[in-house]
């Protein structure tokens, strides 16, 4: 009989996956500002609005990403200033507006993309198809629990 996982059991599991997401996040930052000159936070950004080709109010981006406003404001002005995002107003209100792709931006972000999903199948080649559905099923459940909780 298997016994039930105990505190410290719980505690290594934290730190594996701290250690795990750091060492794999580091190595595709690296590989992003060598293979693309940009940094994750920008593919992030990127990423996000791929996903949502109407556009996101930088609020929302911003909420999505998990950062602060001040963070995704400074990444957007930058996107803008290179022809890769384009900022719209919202219903003529001049507070808010709306961030979305540029054509350049969708053809950037797709190249970067496919290359990206190829270092992580690279990176994460050690565990199998099975264990990828169950990790997967378990930290999505695990993120559905902890979100009730809220």
């Amino acid at each position: 009989m298997v016994s039930a996982p105990s505190a410290k059991d719980r505690l290594r599991l934290w730190v594996r996956l701290l250690r795990v997401q750091r060492t794999v996040e580091a190595e595709l930052r690296e590989r992003l500002k060598r293979s693309f000159d940009t940094t994750l936070p920008r593919f992030d950004v990127l990423a996000a609005l791929y996903r949502t080709p109407d556009g996101m109010l930088m609020s929302d981006l911003s909420r999505f990403l998990l950062v602060s406003n001040g963070n995704v404001t400074g990444i957007v002005d930058r996107l803008v200033s290179e022809g890769l995002v384009e900022r719209a107003r919202r219903n003529g209100d001049r507070r808010t507006s709306i961030v979305r792709l540029t054509r350049a931006g969708r053809a950037s972000f797709q190249a970067m993309a496919a290359v990206h999903e190829g270092w992580v199948d690279e990176l994460l080649a050690g565990v199998s198809g099975a264990d990828t559905r169950r990790l997967t099923a378990m930290l999505k459940a695990f993120r559905s629990n902890w979100e009730e909780r809220e």
